[in-house]
């Protein structure tokens, strides 16, 4: 792929990219308020700017791989009434938002598809580009976001279905979450997991 390729690439790609990362952690702040943490919304995360959730490194492994991530937003469980069930709920709600956007993205482009016989090609093909892309990315995010590995979502998710005897044991792991990710990366386990899942559903949405 030349220069030119790579930049049209990612003009496509960026917008609803971008997008996906923010409504993905504005949802857990927001979830997380409603069950009485207002840390995200104290410390300017609870926002649908996307300059606020970007995460340098995941952004430069979405431009190379195709698989990225956000900061996290902070989430404290000490506000919690239930800790259990609401940090699992919390999780599961930037998940949820993207396959939401993937649903609505898919029906968006079946929608636009006989409008863009109608019109020049230049006007709609970069909207049916990125509406098509939309599906793809946020599929992506929820899947890769629920692998039960530490930082992700997946990881807290199984904290709230563990029996309490095995979660101490669950969380020695957690310093070692990131490294632990890299090397199931460099191995290619996880694409080799995830990327049918995500192709699948991408299949399935699309019709």
């Amino acid at each position: 792929m030349n220069l030119s390729q790579t930049i049209q690439e990612i003009a496509v790609l960026a917008p609803p990219f971008l997008f996906a990362l923010t409504v993905h952690e504005y949802a857990h702040g927001l979830i997380a308020l409603r069950f009485g943490d207002p840390t995200a919304s104290r410390l300017g995360r609870l926002t649908l700017n996307p300059l606020k959730h970007l995460d340098p490194i995941g952004v430069l492994c979405f431009i190379i791989m195709k698989i990225g991530w956000a900061k996290p937003v902070p989430v404290d469980p000490r506000y919690f009434k239930n800790p259990a069930r609401d940090l699992l709920l919390v999780s599961l709600a930037g998940p949820g938002a993207n396959l939401l956007i993937a649903v609505a993205s898919g029906l968006a482009l079946q929608l636009l598809l006989p409008i863009a016989t109608l019109l020049p090609h230049f006007l709609l093909w970069p909207l049916l580009q990125m509406t098509a892309a939309s599906v793809w990315i946020n599929i992506m995010l929820a899947v890769f976001n629920l692998i039960p590995i530490p930082p992700l979502d997946g990881s807290k998710v199984l904290l709230g279905l563990l029996p309490p005897a095995l979660i101490p044991a669950y969380r020695k792991i957690e310093p070692f979450g990131f490294v632990i990710l890299l090397a199931l990366f460099y191995t290619g386990i996880i694409p080799k997991i995830i990327i049918p899942i995500i192709s699948f559903a991408n299949s399935l949405i699309m019709g």
